[in-house]
């Protein structure tokens, strides 16, 4: 018979809950069974985490969708839920609140993880009233698996009866109810706490998961979140596997790319070399990469090929994803005015043209300072571009000596451009990119 572990993920409509105390109560409880739990903390928190391994012995891991990627945090979970006999994830605040909208949240997490749902809810003041809240947390995302709740600070039979009789209407499994506890908060964000003071929290929730024991259904709610360890981690390294289908344009007029760059791109991806210039249309991928080269000395073929430039076109207003430089960001405007001003139509996804007249070299090291990370390159080239505005720009590019200069970086829905020759050689800058043109 396959192995089946329970994995869950502990969330709450709102903050202040009790997530944390019922995570700790519970992690505590299994311990006391001699079912070694692997404890995830979703969110950057720090103190959590350690109230986890004085729960349960082991520290918590942190799943953070804003600092790291779907791959990363899939890798973690893998790594360290491997051979356990139970996994507990403790959600951040409310289950959709993210860093905009529900990005970020608990409930993406426990999607990317594909995990069922423990929903806590503190009932101080609510009864019946508790089954509208109930009905649209679990359908308001078809997609999330609300797998039981636990009512957070009941103190009588009575009370616990309008609430589960509001699971029975909803359709949620009651799975017990934990009473008001004297003494028994725990300080989840105050950072004046030493490791030291943490330990003396043990008693509180040794506290706290002999309540569980006695008015939580403990093993109700270990049986509705068995998953089975074979299928998961099939599931998890499926789309650790998983690479992406990538387009880099490689011929005459496109061929200055860093090796580094390919390569890198070869590590989360098939590669489809395509040529602008003789191909009639993009093949079917997920990225196109459109590195620098002379589509300046191609201009009237580039420009005749309407059938690519409007495959391209097509691709960036449907959302696919366009990494360009230099060459690439001039095939992606407008048009191209030559040396003797004749104008070349091109692709039309930015409205900016650029211009080989006046031509003026342009040339340094580069350092793209977007909001959350940075990349760095180099900058060659005679042409300009016309008919934009600095405010278009997404990005401070500075120099070598840190000063900023009028570079720009542009961008439309998932396409990136700029003058500057990326240095993507390393898979987290690459990855940092990508993850732009995902937001």
């Amino acid at each position: 018979m396959p192995k089946q572990i329970p994995q869950f993920i502990i969330a709450a409509p709102t903050s202040n809950s009790g997530k944390t105390t019922i995570t700790l109560g519970l992690l505590r409880a299994l311990e006391n069974r001699g079912i070694a739990t692997q404890p995830f903390k979703v969110g950057p928190d720090y103190i959590d985490p350690k109230f986890h391994k004085v729960a349960c012995g082991k520290n918590g891991l942190n799943l953070d969708l804003y600092m790291t990627d779907t791959k990363d945090i899939l890798a973690t979970y893998a790594k360290y839920a491997k051979n356990k006999g139970a996994v507990c994830v403790e959600g951040v605040m409310g289950l959709f609140d993210g860093a905009r909208k529900s990005e970020g949240s608990t409930a993406e997490v426990a999607k990317v993880l594909n995990l069922p749902i423990i929903l806590v809810v503190d009932a101080k003041s609510v009864a019946y009233s508790v089954a509208p809240l109930l009905y649209g947390f679990k359908n308001f995302d078809p997609a999330l698996n609300i797998a039981g709740v636990i009512f957070n600070r009941v103190n009588t039979k009575s009370h616990y009866q309008f609430l589960l009789e509001a699971c029975e209407d909803v359709g949620i499994p009651a799975l017990g109810h934990v009473p008001f506890l004297a003494d028994c908060e725990i300080p989840s964000r105050h950072l004046g706490l030493s490791i030291h003071e943490m330990q003396g929290y043990d008693a509180v929730i040794e506290k706290v998961a002999n309540a569980m024991e006695e008015t939580v259904a403990i093993d109700a709610l270990l049986e509705c979140c068995l998953l089975d360890q074979k299928n998961h981690e099939e599931f998890i390294s499926s789309i650790l596997s998983k690479k992406i289908n990538i387009a880099v344009a490689e011929d005459e007029g496109f061929n200055f790319s860093y090796v580094q760059n390919i390569e890198c791109l070869k590590q989360i991806g098939k590669i489809t070399f395509f040529s602008p210039l003789n191909d009639k249309e993009l093949p079917k991928v997920d990225l196109v990469y459109l590195p620098g080269g002379y589509p300046e000395f191609y201009t009237k073929q580039l420009s005749e090929n309407k059938t690519m430039l409007q495959s391209i076109k097509n691709f960036a207003d449907a959302g696919g994803k366009i990494i360009a430089e230099c060459g690439g960001m001039m095939y992606l405007g407008k048009s191209i005015v030559d040396k003797e001003g004749n104008e070349y139509e091109m692709a039309g996804v930015f409205d900016f043209s650029t211009s080989m007249q006046a031509m003026k070299l342009n040339l340094g090291y580069r350092t793209i300072q977007f909001k959350n990370f940075e990349l760095k390159g180099h900058e060659f080239h005679y042409s300009s571009s016309i008919e934009h505005k600095k405010s278009t720009s997404i990005a401070t590019v500075l120099n070598a000596r840190g000063s900023e200069v009028d570079t720009m970086v542009f961008q439309y829905k998932n396409v990136i451009a700029s003058y500057v020759h990326y240095y993507l050689g390393q898979e987290k800058l690459l990855r940092n990119l990508l993850k732009l043109l995902t937001n």
